[in-house]
């Protein structure tokens, strides 16, 4: 399992959210309770936001989680010269496909709404 955002609640307390993964299946778990994601969903979005990974930016590797076929994602934090709090960022990678990265924020909000959407039946006819 692995962290991918953590946010303030508005009684002050922090929630976060995590992806687990359940053989070839991922399941986004945080306050909603648990989202299964579709099959290639993870990829899809980070292919779609993600933009190439500076693997020369000092960034430090919280955890990572290792995907089918030999793709990972990593949980990294990244403080730039002219931020004050280090961003959270998150690397998919694949054999064959160069590194990409993306915020960790809007990750989990696509992930968030891919989970609703199959939970839904995919057309929001629930």
């Amino acid at each position: 399992m692995l962290k991918i955002h953590e946010f303030i609640l508005p009684s002050g307390e922090l929630s976060s959210v995590f992806l687990r993964r359940d053989g070839a299946a991922l399941t986004l778990l945080g306050e909603e309770g648990e989202l299964s994601l579709p099959i290639g969903g993870l990829r899809a979005v980070m292919l779609r936001y993600g933009a190439p990974f500076d693997a020369e930016a000092v960034s430090d590797t919280q955890a990572t989680l290792e995907l089918d076929g030999d793709a990972r994602l990593r949980h990294v934090r990244h403080l730039a010269g002219y931020d004050v709090i280090a961003r959270d960022y998150l690397v998919y990678a694949e054999p064959g496909l160069e590194p990409v990265c993306a915020l960790a924020t809007n990750v989990a909000g696509a992930l968030r709404h891919l989970g609703l959407a199959a939970e839904r039946g995919g057309d929001g006819s629930k």
